[in-house]
């Protein structure tokens, strides 16, 4: 079986896997990483996604042996080791952005890949629109939306969001 070499989390990891072993398998069962949820197995939920790299990948899509080498942040590697939250945790907090939580961990993973990747601001319609791939069954996704666009600020160095101040 191979051998799989990784950095979660800033941590160095490593297990022996089967090479049919999904890489959120190997976050969930092998490294104890719950946080990463299983919600469709077929790629439509986002329940899964996680940084690979600094890039949000559905860990459900990959193989655990594509990420041999590669450093993933899950959602239990964001808030800082004095138990600060994320500006995006902060803000889906703040903001209400979730009910039961099972879509959450992906969801704050992708809104960060989201918000880093638009340094020049994003719309309601652009958060919208990112937000695709990640499915949420309790909350219509407005306050959703909004903890997106008030963590923009805060990830960009601009300070706290005008509704905030």
């Amino acid at each position: 079986m191979p051998q799989v070499s990784l950095t979660v989390n800033g941590k160095p990891a490593s297990a022996e896997v089967e090479a049919r072993t999904l890489l959120v398998e190997l976050l969930r069962e092998k490294l104890g990483l719950t946080g990463t949820h299983v919600g469709c197995d077929t790629s439509q939920c986002g329940a899964c996604v996680v940084h690979v790299d600094g890039m949000a990948v559905k860990s459900c899509t990959m193989l655990a042996v594509q990420a041999d080498g590669a450093k993933v942040t899950t959602i239990e590697g964001l808030a800082a080791a004095d138990g600060t939250l994320h500006p995006m945790q902060e803000m889906f907090r703040e903001h209400h952005a979730l009910q039961c939580g099972f879509c959450t961990p992906g969801m704050v993973m992708t809104a960060i890949d989201l918000v880093a990747t638009h340094p020049d601001g994003l719309t309601e319609e652009q958060i919208r629109h990112g937000l695709e791939g990640n499915l949420c069954r309790c909350t219509g996704y407005h306050n959703i939306v909004k903890a997106i666009a008030a963590a923009w600020p805060l990830m960009h160095g601009k300070g706290m969001p005008a509704a905030a101040e």
